[in-house]
């Protein structure tokens, strides 16, 4: 098994993470706020959780997709998997698994280890139209989210990630 260095290009926000989220968000340690959007456990009270699966769970809620797996019906992942889709939005993880940090991200191109992409293409592709498009996702995002991401606003952004 090896170990995988990737290159990611991403349209989105970086935000980070761990003891360093780059939102507004955050305390003076710099750790996610519980927020008023209530997705953020309170570190205080609860210890076990992954944010960024709290994060998508927000996201698809806020779309109407409320259904878990939980509810056992047939085809959930499916359904899941469509409810992802149409967001127009995922989370993307740079850095390494043992300490990951996270972009929210519109356009997600990954190159492994070894390969070569055409970055220009990419970006040429992503005429202003799409970027406003990806931008309005973006924006809805956060908002059901209710963290303010210190970038200003979304651009490309490349990142690495070893794990």
């Amino acid at each position: 098994m090896g170990v995988s260095t990737d290159a990611i290009l991403a349209y989105g926000y970086d935000l980070g993470g761990g003891d360093e989220w780059k939102v507004r968000e955050v305390d003076e340690y710099g750790g996610l706020l519980p927020g008023p959007a209530g997705w953020v456990p309170d570190p205080e009270t609860e210890e076990d959780y992954d944010l960024i699966e709290l994060a998508e769970r927000r996201l698809l809620d806020v779309s109407g997709f409320t259904e878990t797996y939980e509810d056992g019906r047939d085809g959930y992942f499916g359904r899941e998997r469509e409810a992802k889709e149409a967001l127009g939005v995922e989370f993307e993880t740079y850095c390494s698994d043992e300490y990951p940090m996270f972009v929210l991200a519109a356009k997600v191109h990954t190159v492994r280890r070894g390969y070569v992409a055409d970055v220009g293409e990419f970006i040429a592709a992503a005429d202003e139209a799409t970027r406003q498009e990806w931008d309005a996702k973006l924006a809805s995002a956060v908002a059901a989210l209710g963290v303010t991401p210190v970038q200003e606003k979304p651009k490309w952004l490349l990142v690495s990630y070893w794990g």
